[in-house]
């Protein structure tokens, strides 16, 4: 398409492709669902932009650039962003892409406002905290996936709407024997940046193995990156359509975090993804997880220390106190966090039912 010289009417922007979670979660599932025509730009369209991702790529790099700024001379009548236009921007092509806009809703769904390029030469060129900053500053209106990053949207604009990371209960399927596997499986599922958190909890996970001979599944990552931990891992290609089966698969899953400021800014997702299946879980206490776990009626440990706890209680209990538990999450899931739940307020936080002027 000649972005150039064709209108845009609906225009949504993302760095990632459908692969990502937090594009699929954030922009393209909820774009299944409205009967709106939405030109899609993500970037390499690809589950990441690593700079190592951009080295292999050159004209592409070219290609998504000239893409965005063409996007841009169009002058969208509704202009979603999603985290970021750019990783090369340093916040200037957000703020073209927003004021030539008629009406720009920004969304994030991690804490960009304190991730200041730590890292890779290119990390620190283009870091997201000021890319976020800008966007949030010149947008018509702010859409944060939980209330810290709403609160803190809220110190730099007016028009702040929290809509957290929803998931769609009917495509997992729901886990439907509670009875232990032999032996139990515990499970995470991630990208392959986010797996080192398990490292946070290796010494309990190693204390269940030797009481239960528990072992762990790793959805969604393939190299092999957790040192002594892999001897009790097995790993499982991720996609789409597979996350949601593997789920029920397992016996109780995982989603341990580090207490940042980062972390506290994080959606929980994974959480709901478990709620999703059924699957009882255990996680830190971290940001919106602490409001997640107590609904869910869920172990929440607080340091390492408790985690070996919380797990040989969820493993040792009966299964139907596991299946119970795991029925609450999945009711709480459909009722609290469904795309259909919040449909009405992401629809209203793009004006979709208003003309362009």
């Amino acid at each position: 398409m000649n972005t150039r010289s064709t209108p845009i009417s609906h225009c949504a922007i993302t760095p990632y492709g459908r692969g990502a979670g937090s594009a699929r979660v954030r922009v393209f599932e909820w774009l299944d669902l409205v009967d709106t025509d939405f030109v899609v730009s993500s970037y390499l369209a690809r589950r990441d932009a690593r700079p190592a991702q951009l080295a292999r790529r050159p004209a592409a790099v070219a290609r998504a650039e000239l893409r965005l700024r063409a996007i841009a001379a169009a002058r969208p009548g509704r202009l979603l962003l999603h985290r970021e236009a750019s990783p090369l921007s340093r916040g200037g092509l957000e703020r073209l892409l927003i004021s030539r806009a008629e009406f720009a809703v920004y969304d994030f769904d991690d804490a960009l406002q304190w991730d200041h390029g730590n890292g890779s030469p290119l990390r620190r060129l283009a870091p997201k905290a000021p890319k976020a900053l800008a966007a949030v500053q010149c947008a018509d209106r702010v859409v944060a996936g939980c209330p810290v990053l709403a609160d803190w949207a809220g110190e730099h604009h007016r028009d702040v709407r929290m809509i957290p990371s929803c998931v769609d209960p009917a495509g997992y399927l729901r886990k439907n024997s509670y009875a232990l596997h032999d032996p139990p499986r515990l499970g995470w599922l991630g990208s392959p940046g986010n797996e080192r958190y398990l490292l946070l909890i290796a010494d309990a996970l190693a204390e269940v193995h030797r009481r239960t001979g528990a072992r762990l599944t790793l959805i969604g990552t393939t190299r092999r990156s957790l040192g002594a931990l892999e001897g009790i891992v097995d790993r499982v290609d991720w996609s789409e359509a597979r996350q949601g089966a593997a789920l029920a698969e397992l016996d109780v899953g995982l989603m341990p975090l580090p207490d940042t400021a980062y972390s506290r800014g994080k959606c929980g997702y994974k959480l709901l993804q478990y709620g999703a299946a059924g699957l009882p879980a255990v996680a830190d206490p971290i940001g919106v997880n602490a409001e997640i776990l107590a609904r869910f009626g869920l172990p929440a440990p607080r340091g390492a220390g408790e985690w070996a706890e919380a797990l040989l209680g969820l493993l040792g209990c009966s299964a139907a106190t596991r299946e119970r538990l795991g029925d609450r999450a999945h009711q709480v899931t459909c009722r609290q966090y469904s795309y259909q739940r919040w449909l009405p307020e992401w629809t209203a936080s793009l004006e979709l039912g208003r003309a362009v002027a």
